[in-house]
């Protein structure tokens, strides 16, 4: 048995400073809500440091002098490995 994920457009409307329209936005988003566990996905998991942790390490680098570098990967998702075949539809 295949599920077909229905796609769903998100609209948007930018506004600026006096409130009048800057630029409109769409985006196309999957419905993956209608996702079961064990049938359509394994696990979900998402990992998140603790704040705690997130503080400690700053103030234990410039302990030791240390350089810290930051980055952020915005196509982390896109570029990752899909290791099951995902059907959509087109929106209505």
């Amino acid at each position: 048995k295949v599920m077909v994920n229905t796609l769903n457009w998100i609209y948007k409307v930018k506004l600026d400073e006096l409130g009048g329209i800057l630029k409109n936005k769409a985006r196309l988003v999957a419905r993956g809500y209608r996702q079961e566990e064990r049938i359509n996905f394994e696990e979900s998991f998402a990992p998140v440091a603790r704040l705690d942790a997130i503080q400690i390490f700053p103030a234990y680098a410039a302990h030791l002098n240390m350089i810290v570098y930051q980055m952020n990967v915005n196509m982390a998702f896109l570029n990752g490995i899909l290791r099951v075949e995902v059907y959509v539809s087109q929106p209505d």
